[in-house]
């Protein structure tokens, strides 16, 4: 069975790997359609990712096709199309006891710590995967990158109304910022890239768009945009240590910030501002099953639109060669998608 593993930061090689073999009891077999690449992959391909390992085949953003099921087996079928839930969590520690099945102690996510989509079958959970009748697989392999943002603006809490600084739009800000605008949240948003940010301006209807100037003027234009009172809600989705820690210049008195980027290098807060505020620190981890139910409802229901989102697409083929051209910013890249083949 042909796969694609990431040997060691920037380095791929084409691979062949067993077949997976019948589910067992609670478990099915699913063929990969489409693969969603994301900024963890990425983050792993330049050697960046704290939880990733070598060597690794990737791939968590997953469109899937159900071929066969195991004993116990009923809310799915061979022939089912579905969505994964790819943090495989052991259902005994703290958290998963609390609910919190997102931030397992013992998690293991597809294609971070444990071998991922980029090959032709798997064998995963029954209980990972989310169905739909009605979503084509690229909107299946789209709804994990939702489901980041999802949990992200829960856990941010908004009110309508609220103003909501989004530093960092690529594919997990944008989607932080679908929800948003669900909530009817005033949305601002913050990049290096003119680019994405001429993309949220266009198609994800935030009211002002700021580019990251590097003169210290970014707080200043927050500061106008919110009649001098800043951000009630800033998320930042960079997984960049430098931006993490000033993201609290931005956040208003008795307001919150929600880290949702992943970064390996320390943060450097000043306690002051922050205590001064009275603020609220967040951060939040992949997203719970209850997530992906309701995006797969909000897609099917016209509510989000996934058009826009994916802007590249590669065969399996030809990922390798492709790839390198997903880590450039000039490239345009919202969401990448890998066809496996049908």
């Amino acid at each position: 069975m042909k796969a694609i593993r990431l040997v060691a930061p920037g380095q791929w090689e084409r691979i062949e790997i067993d077949a997976p073999g019948q589910p067992g009891p609670g478990e099915v077999l699913v063929r990969i359609h489409r693969v969603g690449i994301c900024g963890s992959d990425v983050s792993g391909y330049l050697g960046r990712m704290p939880f990733f390992s070598y060597p690794r085949i990737p791939g968590h953003e997953l469109g899937v096709e159900v071929l066969a099921v195991g004993e116990g087996v009923h809310h799915v079928q061979p022939g089912d199309r579905c969505a994964v839930e790819p943090y495989m969590n052991c259902q005994t520690c703290f958290a998963c006891r609390q609910g919190c099945t997102n931030c397992c102690e013992n998690n293991q996510t597809l294609g971070v710590h444990t071998d991922g989509g980029l090959c032709e079958q798997i064998v995963l959970p029954a209980r990972k995967l989310h169905k739909s009748d009605r979503l084509t697989f690229e909107q299946l392999a789209l709804v994990e990158t939702l489901a980041i943002g999802c949990h992200g603006v829960e856990r941010a809490a908004p009110a309508q109304g609220d103003t909501v600084l989004v530093i960092g739009v690529g594919p997990i800000g944008l989607s932080a910022i679908e929800f948003l605008r669900l909530k009817g949240a005033d949305i601002l948003a913050m990049d290096l890239s003119r680019e994405r940010l001429e993309f949220c301006r266009r198609t994800m209807g935030v009211r002002e768009t700021l580019p990251v100037t590097g003169d210290g003027s970014e707080q200043d234009r927050v500061r106008e945009l919110t009649d001098g009172d800043l951000a009630k809600i800033v998320i930042d989705a960079t997984g960049n240590a430098r931006s993490m820690s000033a993201a609290v210049d931005y956040v208003a008195h008795s307001g919150r910030l929600v880290y949702v980027g992943i970064t390996t290098d320390p943060l450097q807060l000043a306690h002051r501002p922050m205590h001064a505020r009275e603020l609220t620190l967040l951060c939040s981890r992949n997203a719970l099953p209850a997530d992906f139910k309701r995006i797969i409802r909000l897609i099917e229901d016209g509510q989000i639109d996934t058009q826009p989102w994916i802007t590249h697409r590669t065969s399996f083929d030809e990922l390798i060669e492709s790839f390198p051209t997903y880590t450039r910013p000039d490239s345009g890249v919202v969401k990448a998608m890998v066809e496996m083949g049908d």
